[in-house]
C-alpha cells in the first residue's frame, strides 16, 4: 500500500495556514498595549502562510481524497511537530525565548496543552507574545476535540474506543456519518464554555486580559498564566472556585457536558467513568484537607480550597498552582505524585492514562481471580452495565504496560543527563502525562529551565507521545507500518 504523501501535504499546508490566521489574532493585543513586538508575529504569520501556501500549491494536481489509515498516523503527528516548529517563530524573532531548543519546548507544551514552562520571568514577555502562548494551548485542546470525534476512530486508537463505549448515545455507526455535525457542537461548548469562564474571571476582579488568558488555558486544561505565580497570584476565593469548576468541567467528557446542556441528566448519572473521576477527586481532596488541618495552619475553608484546587488541577492534567503541594508533607509530596498518572476522561481536553482505562484495568484484574475459579466461564469487564470487547481490553493492557515502560526508560534516560533522582522522575511523568508540575526541581513553584537541552528535546517527544495516545506515534516508529503490502 503506497502513502499518499499529497494529500499529507495538502492537510499540513492547511494546517500551517490556520495556525497563520491564529497568530494574526494575538495582532490586537499587541497593538493595544503598543508593544513593538507585533512585527514578530506578523513575520512570524507571514512565513507560516507562505510555507502553508507552498505545500497546497505543490499539491493541488491530481489530488486525491482518498486518505489511507496508515496516511491518518502521518498527518496526526506530523500535524502537531510542524504546527510547534511554526508556533515558535514568535518567541524566536520577538527575542522572548530565542532560543530554538526552549522555544521549540514551550511551543510544544502549549500545543500539547501540558503546561510545563522554561520562562523564568513569564510577566516580563510582551502581553501579544503571552497571548500567543496561552492561545497555543486553546489550540491544541480544540484540535484534541477533532482528534477524538474525527481521527482516532478512523485510526482505532483504543482511548477512542472506550469513549465511545462510555458515552451513553453514541456508537461507531452513529458517530462516523456525523462526524462534522458532532464536531461542530462539542467546539460549540468548547468556546461557549470559555466565554462564559471569562466572564466570571474578570467579574471576579481579573483584568479582561487575565480573565481571556486563564480561560483559554483552563479549558484546555493546559495550565499556563500570565503571572509568575499561576493561580496563586489570585488570592480570591471566588476566582479559584472558578477555576475548579472549568477545570473539572474541561476534565470531563465533552459528550457528558452536551447532554447536560441538554438536561438528559440520567445519561450522566449512569456514566460510570464520571461517577469514578468525581468520586475519587472528592475523596482525595478529603483526605488533602485532613492533613493539611493536621499540618498546616490554615483554616478549614482555606485548607479545603487548596486540596480541592490542587487536586483536581493534576488530575485533570492542567497544572495551575495555587499553593506548593511538595512542602506541605512528605505524604502529600508522594500522593500528588500518584495523581500525576491518573489522567481526566476520556473524550475531554485532559491527558494522562484516562480514568476509563485505570477502571477496565481494575475490574479486569479483580475478574481474572474469578476466571481462575472457573476457566470455562465467559466473564467480560463491564463499564456502565455493557460489556467491553476483548480487544478494547488487551488495548488497555498494551497501553498502561508501554506507558509505564516509556516512564521508566524515559527516567533513566534524564537521569544519565545529569538530573537528579526525584527531578528526573518529576519532569518525565509530568511531561508524559501532560500535567505541567512534578516535583523536585520541576515542581510547582519551579521551572524547566534547569533541565539540560537532550532532556528538553527528550521531554517534548514524551509531551507527543502522551497527548497523541501513545501508539499514534509509536506507530511510525514499526517497521511494519514502512512496508509496502
Amino acid at each position: 500500500m503506497k502513502f499518499n504523501f499529497k494529500v499529507i501535504g495538502n492537510i499540513l499546508g492547511l494546517l500551517l495556514l490556520l495556525n497563520s490566521a491564529f497568530m494574526l489574532l494575538c495582532l490586537p493585543f499587541s497593538f493595544y498595549y503598543k508593544e513593538d513586538s507585533w512585527w514578530a508575529i506578523a513575520i512570524a504569520a507571514l512565513i507560516t502562510a507562505a510555507s502553508g501556501f507552498t505545500l497546497r500549491f505543490f499539491t493541488r494536481k491530481n489530488l486525491s481524497k482518498d486518505l489511507k489509515k496508515r496516511d491518518g498516523y502521518i498527518v496526526v503527528t506530523a500535524g502537531w511537530l510542524v504546527m510547534s516548529l511554526f508556533g515558535a517563530l514568535p518567541y524566536i524573532l520577538s527575542g522572548s525565548i530565542p532560543n530554538f531548543t526552549n522555544a521549540f519546548f514551550e511551543t510544544i507544551s502549549g500545543y500539547t496543552t501540558t503546561g510545563a514552562s522554561i520562562l523564568t520571568d513569564i510577566e516580563s514577555l510582551p502581553k501579544g507574545i503571552l497571548f500567543w502562548r496561552s492561545f497555543t494551548q486553546w489550540i491544541g485542546g480544540m484540535g484534541i476535540i477533532v482528534l477524538a470525534v474525527a481521527i482516532l476512530p478512523f485510526l482505532g486508537i483504543g482511548g477512542m474506543q472506550l469513549f465511545v463505549a462510555e458515552a451513553p448515545g453514541i456508537t461507531p455507526d452513529k458517530l462516523q456519518p456525523r462526524i462534522q455535525e458532532t464536531a461542530k457542537r462539542l467546539w460549540l461548548i468548547y468556546v461557549g464554555l470559555t466565554l462564559l469562564e471569562a466572564i466570571l474571571l474578570f467579574a471576579g476582579g481579573m483584568s479582561a486580559y487575565d480573565a481571556i488568558n486563564h480561560a483559554l488555558t483552563t479549558m484546555a486544561t493546559g495550565g499556563f498564566s500570565t503571572k509568575n505565580d499561576s493561580a496563586a497570584h489570585f488570592d480570591s476565593p471566588f476566582i479559584q472556585y472558578v477555576l475548579i469548576v472549568f477545570m473539572f468541567l474541561a476534565g470531563t467528557s465533552f459528550t457528558l457536558t452536551y447532554f447536560g446542556i441538554k438536561r438528559q441528566f440520567k445519561k450522566i448519572i449512569k456514566n460510570e467513568e464520571f461517577i469514578v473521576y468525581g468520586l475519587f477527586t472528592l475523596a482525595i481532596t478529603l483526605i488533602v484537607t485532613v492533613t493539611l488541618l493536621f499540618v498546616g495552619g490554615n483554616g478549614l475553608e482555606k485548607s479545603f480550597r487548596d486540596s480541592l484546587f490542587q487536586v483536581v488541577s493534576i488530575i485533570t492534567t492542567t497544572g495551575f498552582v495555587s499553593a506548593d503541594y511538595t512542602a506541605w508533607a512528605p505524604f502529600l509530596s508522594t500522593l500528588f505524585f500518584i495523581l500525576l498518572f491518573v489522567g481526566g476522561s476520556a473524550g475531554s481536553t485532559a491527558g494522562g492514562v484516562k480514568v476509563i482505562r485505570h477502571i477496565v484495568l481494575f475490574k479486569n484484574s479483580f475478574l481474572e481471580l474469578k476466571r481462575q475459579l472457573h476457566p470455562s466461564a465467559v466473564i467480560p469487564v463491564r463499564i456502565s452495565s455493557k460489556a467491553i470487547e476483548r480487544n478494547i481490553v488487551f488495548n488497555v493492557l498494551a497501553f498502561v504496560m508501554i506507558y509505564i515502560l516509556i516512564f521508566l526508560v524515559g527516567a533513566v534516560l534524564l537521569s544519565s543527563m545529569n538530573v537528579d533522582f526525584d527531578t528526573a522522575l518529576g519532569a518525565v511523568a509530568t511531561s508524559l502525562g501532560n500535567v505541567g508540575p512534578g516535583i523536585g526541581d520541576v515542581g510547582p513553584v519551579n521551572n524547566f529551565s534547569g533541565i539540560p537541552g537532550p532532556g528538553k528535546w527528550l521531554l517534548s517527544i514524551l509531551m507527543l507521545l502522551g497527548r497523541l495516545e501513545l501508539f499514534t506515534v509509536l506507530m511510525l516508529l514499526s517497521p511494519h507500518f514502512w512496508k509496502k503490502y
